[in-house]
């Protein structure tokens, strides 16, 4: 991620924040210390448009998954304004970049904004390492002033993506694999619940990927696993059995990583009927959360085998923070 300079005098500034990834699109209004990188809440949304839909068969974005999520950004755009949002950032990630036709979805966004914010933004499609600074600054801002201590993992697990970024003060080593939630299901987990041969189909998809990423990103003496985006904070909502989705509750969860892999496999082995009647589960999810259990238990036990780590950490903050942090430092 680039920064400028920061000020620790700097005044705040009202920054948004546009997360656009393959399953969902979220929105956080905040105001931003860019001087410390403190951020105030003042919105958050989520809207699950799957916006890579079949991208990963077809190569490109579907006519109505497009529409749907242009729908929502001219919303985002409006409360943008409405909000009196000084800076706004809109990040697009993995199903952008793979698209044949992410150009016609670009326009569509600056269009958006133009009409409905009243100028323009520009969508970014951002690359996987950049992607992966910026999880890593939302994540770990507070984690350090908390007592959880360096080096941290933060592996943020998305529809088409997943990105492992390790660093204490700042990114040492990151990558970008395509094992995400959306990407997965398409691939492999087809039948309801999934049978073993997919769930093994899928496991040695994952496992290369992983080898990919150890690479790049060496695990051992890993202090912290931090786990990010909503594949990660519904799995830990379904291990704490909470009777809602209480993001206070879900947000710096600490669990035992053998109570973390169980309730991954609970999740994968059950109908997309009953995860859909879990009371925390976003509607949106439910038949994609079996594979983000199963790269996250795959992660998780990776991580367990490698240095050895007694805790996962469950954050809500995430890539939408970093953006929010980079939109008030770049004015």
């Amino acid at each position: 991620m680039s920064d400028t300079t920061t000020n620790p005098s700097a005044p705040t500034v009202r920054a948004a924040a546009i997360d656009c990834g393959t399953n969902s699109i979220r929105l956080l209004v905040a105001d931003v210390d860019p001087g410390t990188g403190a951020l105030t809440d003042v919105l958050r949304r989520m809207e699950i448009v799957r916006l890579g839909h079949g991208v990963d068969r077809t190569g490109v974005i579907a006519p109505e998954s497009m529409e749907r999520t242009l729908a929502v950004t001219r919303e985002y755009a409006a409360t943008c304004r409405e909000l009196g949002a000084a800076a706004v950032r809109f990040v697009a990630t993995s199903a952008s970049r793979d698209a044949g036709n992410a150009a016609d979805f670009i326009e569509g966004v600056r269009a958006a904004f133009l009409e409905h914010y009243g100028s323009e933004v520009s969508p970014e499609v951002v690359s996987g390492d950049e992607e992966a600074a910026l999880s890593f600054s939302g994540a770990t801002g507070g984690l350090a002033a908390r007592g959880v201590s360096g080096p941290y993992l933060v592996v943020d697990l998305g529809g088409g993506s997943t990105e492992l970024v390790r660093g204490t003060d700042q990114v040492e080593a990151a990558r970008s694999v395509d094992i995400g939630c959306v990407r997965m299901t398409e691939r492999h987990l087809v039948s309801d619940p999934p049978t073993d041969d997919e769930v093994g189909a899928a496991t040695r998809d994952i496992d290369a990927a992983l080898d990919l990423a150890e690479s790049t990103v060496p695990l051992e003496g890993v202090a912290t696993l931090v786990g990010l985006a909503g594949s990660v904070t519904t799995i830990t909502a379904h291990l704490l059995r909470l009777t809602a989705y209480d993001p206070e509750l879900i947000h710096l969860a600490h669990s035992a990583p053998a109570g973390m892999v169980a309730a991954c496999d609970d999740l994968l082995a059950m109908t997309r009927a009953r995860r859909a009647a879990l009371p925390y589960m976003h509607p949106g999810r439910a038949d994609v959360i079996g594979a983000g259990a199963l790269v996250w238990r795959r992660v998780v036990e990776r991580v367990v085998e490698r240095a050895g780590i007694t805790q996962v950490v469950t954050s809500e903050h995430d890539i939408l923070d970093g953006i929010a942090l980079s939109a008030a430092r770049r004015g």
